[in-house]
């Protein structure tokens, strides 16, 4: 393959770098902020433990009008607090801002669905025992709803791939951005087939370790 060159090899290689710590990064930030939101609109909803509809329902709109806005348009409206938080609006570290707002969104209803699947005999089980709203959240609701809160993960890791390559169209970096600049604009269609490839062997690869994840929480 004549054009696959030391360079382009290194430039393969920095890609892939970006697009993991674009996918990582994104994928933390949004566990640490979707988790406690997920957990504060099961809490606070009609069959929750405390239910308070004043605070629900505006989070609830809040989180469905972030899910509803499609990603390119969300990363163009909060340039300015993209560049407020990291110092610029373009390239690998910028692009984590608008992929982390998107994905805690995301999570937040899939880990939402999550905790509503924990079977209601179960909390009601240890209300009987005397435990507080704080126990039932930490030690039941919790890791009852684990295997599908790793797959819930998995779902968002999976989109965050489709959403960094999407940001290469902005000069986001990662392998979007690559095949953009030499796939497209320099019509090398071989880099655009290598760049579709390993982001399809990413995404199996992350899809392939929640399954693993799932099942392995699942016989716990």
């Amino acid at each position: 393959m004549t054009w696959l060159t030391p360079t382009m090899q290194d430039l393969l290689l920095e890609a892939l770098w970006q697009t993991i710590l674009m996918v990582g990064a994104g994928a933390a930030v949004a566990v640490a902020i979707g988790l406690p939101i997920a957990l504060l609109l099961y809490v606070t909803g009609s069959e929750g433990l405390t239910p308070r509809p004043w605070l629900n329902k505006p989070l609830g709109l809040i989180v469905n009008a972030t899910r509803s806005t499609p990603f390119i348009i969300l990363m163009v409206a909060i340039v300015p607090f993209t560049r407020l938080v990291a110092g610029t609006s373009i390239g690998t570290g910028a692009a984590i801002v608008p992929l982390a707002i998107a994905a805690t969104a995301f999570l937040a209803r899939l880990f939402e669905n999550a905790l509503r699947e924990v079977d209601p005999g179960v909390i009601e089980a240890a209300r009987a025992m005397g435990a507080t709203r704080l126990q039932i959240v930490t030690k039941v609701l919790v890791p009852e709803a684990m295997p599908g809160l790793i797959a819930a993960t998995t779902v968002a890791l999976v989109s965050l791939v489709g959403f960094s390559a999407m940001a290469g169209a902005i000069g986001g970096g990662g392998l979007g951005d690559l095949g953009i600049r030499f796939g497209y604009q320099r019509f090398m269609p071989e880099v655009m087939a290598t760049v579709v490839l390993i982001l399809i062997l990413f995404v199996q690869g992350l899809q392939s370790l929640g399954d693993w994840l799932v099942r392995r929480v699942s016989n716990r």
